[in-house]
């Protein structure tokens, strides 16, 4: 580790992961209730499992991007961070609004919005906290070096929290506040996250396979172009059924079939620079995440989002298992995997020891990989029948859930295994195993 405050992100990645385990933890749950629908019905209803499942992995992604900024900006800026004490008062407040969010849901005190159920000053909350950490790491970058890495990952997280501000205005119309709220959930992970992701992703391979920064950088330019030109208009693809004008649908249709492009972009970059790499980097667990990541986010947000995305399939698939299926591989490769790829990576640094527990991280990997595709395939084969019979057919939802118990069972044991990989990902990264340290020569007596 160059830099003290760098330290500051070790904070973060512990928060991150305890929010990681109890996000985990809901949606396992939540998948118990569709295999046995009256469990907790009375104590703890479906819908706040669900909003406790959704808020808990936004928020422990966005600590982890925050931790994971200010652990490479003291590196590309080549300076401390302008105030360590700053990004701890972003913390506290962070985890406050979080605490206070989860206990008002369990009470019945929410939103109401769909991923933005915080209630208003929670919202106000992490507003101040998203101004605290653009001060912070602004400041940071301007009185330092600039790169390709820190330019781009600004303006990720500083659209991603200008956008937060639609979180906050609530139309009364309902068409309106569907527009305002897809500026939020689409922009923020199909656009302005996807900048964070590349920012990220470029500086691990910088680390991991020692490829000279200017490919680096010409490959970042070309992915962050490629995501902003689809991205921004790709928000369409929401704009079909909420009453907006006509002309999305075939906008929204067409830029959203190019929103693959980034994500073959980047699983391309990734290999590309291990293949042109010439260090042996001895943290490969981390190389196997950032590698991961890329596919597994090509294959989640290109090619199962494009699978239902225009607007002549979207009008029977939309709101189906299909979604799910679509949401939770895409959300998994692109952002989770990239933060555990971030974690894996500097938490040795920070700790101040040579990557450790390699082999039960890469567990960790293929367990939780191998379970959310198996999910993912259950999902979408559940989708499919559930699309046939209730929009195709005309059975009505509940009949159709009925004939979807299989697929409801099969999704909880993949499920299972996510969480199982998830806890020892996490042990992997808290328990460091006892090393055996040599002693040297021994001397003997009279010798």
């Amino acid at each position: 580790m160059k830099y003290q405050s760098q330290k500051v992100a070790l904070a973060y990645f512990y928060v991150a992961m305890g929010l990681f385990a109890i996000q985990v933890l809901g949606g396992l749950l939540a998948g118990w209730v569709y295999v046995s629908p009256n469990t907790l019905s009375e104590a703890v209803p479906f819908n706040v499992i669900r909003m406790i499942h959704t808020n808990a992995l936004i928020v422990w992604l966005l600590l982890g991007f925050f931790g994971a900024t200010y652990y490479l900006l003291p590196e590309e800026a080549e300076r401390e961070l302008f105030s360590p004490m700053l990004a701890y008062v972003q913390l506290a407040i962070l985890v406050v609004g979080t605490l206070a969010a989860v206990a008002g849901y369990l009470i019945g005190i929410h939103g109401g919005r769909e991923f933005l159920e915080q209630p208003l000053w929670v919202k106000y909350g992490i507003f101040v906290a998203a101004v605290i950490f653009l001060v912070n790491v602004s400041m940071t970058a301007l009185a330092g070096r600039k790169t390709a890495i820190t330019n781009i990952l600004l303006l990720g997280l500083w659209l991603l929290s200008l956008l937060w501000v639609f979180a906050i205005i609530n139309p009364v119309n309902l068409g309106l506040d569907k527009l305002y709220w897809w500026f939020v959930v689409h922009l923020w992970v199909e656009a302005t996250w996807e900048l964070v992701m590349a920012a990220i992703l470029g500086y691990l391979m910088l680390k991991l396979t020692g490829v000279d920064r200017e490919v680096i950088e010409k490959w970042l330019y070309v992915i962050v172009s490629t995501a902003l030109f689809s991205g921004i208009l790709g928000t369409g693809h929401h704009y079909l059924w909420i009453g907006t004008p006509g002309y999305w649908q075939w906008t929204g249709t067409i830029f959203s079939m190019f929103e693959v492009v980034p994500f073959f972009a980047m699983m391309s970059f990734a290999f590309v620079m291990v293949w042109k790499g010439r260090k042996n980097h001895p943290n490969k667990a981390a190389l196997l995440w950032s590698l991961g990541c890329s596919v597994v986010a090509f294959f989640g947000a290109g090619v199962w989002g494009f699978m239902h995305t225009i607007h002549g399939v979207n009008y029977y698939t939309h709101g189906t298992q299909v979604t799910a299926a679509h949401g939770h591989l895409s959300f998994y490769g692109a952002y989770v995997m990239l933060n555990l790829a971030m974690i894996t990576f500097a938490m040795p640094v920070l700790r101040g020891r040579a990557p450790y527990n390699q082999v039960l991280n890469m567990v960790s990997f293929w367990l939780m990989t191998s379970g959310m595709a198996f999910m993912t395939f259950t999902l979408t084969f559940a989708g499919v029948v559930q699309t046939h019979l209730q929009r195709v057919m005309g059975m009505t939802f509940m009949e159709v859930q009925d004939q979807l118990g299989l697929f409801y069972l099969m999704r909880f044991g993949a499920g299972l295994a996510v969480v199982v990989g998830a806890l020892i990902f996490i042990y992997s990264q808290l328990v460091v195993r006892r090393e055996i340290i040599d002693p040297g020569p021994v001397a003997v007596p009279g010798e």
